[in-house]
């Protein structure tokens, strides 16, 4: 098989998982790593192996380079995608797609206007858990769907994260940084959002780094940090969602979702696997179900993949631009409607993805 050669824009803490995505679909080729400290790309390209460490300049130079995964910060996610589609290269970018409505705009028009594919994270939709959910969704195992109930509560990233500070700039926050996790996964599941409404609030405007190097560090915070988001689907479908990072502990799911037969209980999307469980009136409890797809364990990369075999079949990639940005609309929404004090008309729809097959990815 010929394989699609990328490279990578952004050595943080989350690229050691994307390096590794060659070695689990044979499609991909990693052979660059760039960052604005060479150092640290010098390193991450040792611990590779196969990718070399060059500029920024020169990775987007490269011809052999078909598709750029850019893991580079929220606030530096357009930037870094119009420099790779102005380089001609397929575009594939950390979650969220951008820190308003005008990056992800920009950055979609320019993708057509190039005539490129754009991706972003997250891929989690695509892994065995949340697929046997689509399936048993798509199978009538709960009815029709009515309703739904999303909750990521924490208490934030300072405690444990080498480099917390950006979760609390501009385009940090629990909802741009785990909302698209869980937004991903219902629109997967239950198709595009129609309106939104919500509010918010900075519980601490002033954070204290406890973990290592920069433990005793303070943070001034400047984006929301508990959200609370209500939903209208366009199926008719109700949902709400609250992301915190101001929780010290919480005893709620994930995501439910309810239907006319049934309710399932859905895994962490910001996982891979399970459990999955239903709930069926007809035996009056819960039941673990057994997972349908494959890709249970870490899969990142999962959407880089799927782009790389849609740009060899001219066939549409899942975790894609328009999805992203469907996804970043409804979050911005959430904060518009709060500042409105009403509902929030989402300008955007998108494509519920194609499900997987449940033995992966393939030509």
């Amino acid at each position: 098989m010929d394989r699609v050669k990328t490279g990578i824009i952004g050595c943080g803490n989350i690229s050691g998982i994307y390096l590794t995505a060659d070695q689990r679909f044979e499609i991909l080729q990693t052979v660059a790593v760039a960052d604005m400290d060479m150092d640290r790309a010098q390193a991450k390209a040792e611990e590779h192996g196969a990718a070399k460490a060059v500029s920024v300049d020169d990775l987007l130079a490269d011809p052999e380079i078909q598709i750029v995964m850019n893991l580079t910060p929220p606030f530096a996610h357009e930037e870094v995608d119009l420099r790779i589609l102005a380089a001609g290269k397929h575009a594939y970018t950390e979650k969220p797609l951008g820190v308003d409505r005008d990056e992800g705009r920009r950055q979609v028009e320019k993708a057509d206007e190039e005539g490129l594919l754009l991706g972003a994270a997250p891929d989690t939709f695509l892994g065995g858990g949340l697929q046997t959910c689509r399936k048993l969704i798509d199978d009538g195992a709960i009815g029709k769907p009515i309703g739904c109930a999303a909750w990521m509560m924490c208490r934030g990233h300072e405690g444990w994260h080498p480099d917390p500070e950006f979760y609390y700039m501009r385009g940090g926050g629990p909802l741009l940084d785990m909302g698209p996790y869980y937004l991903t996964a219902l629109v997967s599941l239950l198709g595009p959002v129609k309106s939104v409404t919500g509010s918010s609030t900075i519980s601490f405007p002033e954070r204290t780094i406890t973990s290592q190097p920069k433990s005793g560090t303070k943070i001034s915070v400047e984006c929301p940090t508990h959200v609370n988001g209500l939903l209208e689907f366009q199926s008719g479908a109700i949902g709400n969602i609250v992301m915190s990072f101001d929780t010290w502990a919480a005893e709620v799911p994930r995501i439910e979702i309810y239907g006319t037969d049934g309710t399932l209980s859905v895994p962490d999307p910001n996982s891979f696997g399970g459990p999955v469980r239903l709930f069926a009136p007809s035996t009056g409890g819960w039941e673990e179900m057994p997972l349908t797809h494959c890709y249970t364990d870490n899969s990142r990369g999962i959407g880089v993949a799927d782009m790389a075999y849609a740009l060899k079949n001219g066939r549409p990639h899942r975790a894609s631009g328009q999805l992203a940005f469907h996804v970043l609309d409804a979050m911005m929404g959430i904060y518009d409607a709060w500042e409105r004090r009403g509902y929030v008309n989402l300008e955007s729809t998108c494509q519920r993805p194609e499900a997987l097959p449940p033995d992966g990815l393939s030509e």
